[in-house]
């Protein structure tokens, strides 16, 4: 037997939880963990793409996120060959 169920989500509440300090606190804490990963694991040859790392604050209609973003102008190219961002995102999604 299978009955129709008609489920009403209330946006508004959502909308605050997704916008509360503790999520931002969450969210922005794993940005914190992913870019500590990527600094210490960053190719250095003159240290600038490490240094150029960082994080930036995107927001966006029901919350905000935060990206680990790189300022070096080679950032793509360091990426690409050794996909360091890429580890550090998945190291900390393994912890």
């Amino acid at each position: 037997m299978s009955k129709n169920v008609t489920v009403t989500f209330n946006q508004a509440y959502f909308n605050q939880i997704m916008r509360s300090a503790g999520v931002e606190a969450l969210c922005k804490g794993k940005t914190e963990d992913a870019l500590a990963i990527a600094k210490s694991t960053a190719p250095v040859d003159t240290g600038a793409y490490r240094d150029g790392l960082g994080i930036e604050k995107v927001p966006h209609k029901y919350r905000d996120t935060y990206e680990v973003v790189g300022h070096d102008w080679k950032t793509l190219l360091v990426e690409s060959k050794t996909g360091n961002l890429a580890r550090a995102l998945k190291a900390v999604k393994k912890a």
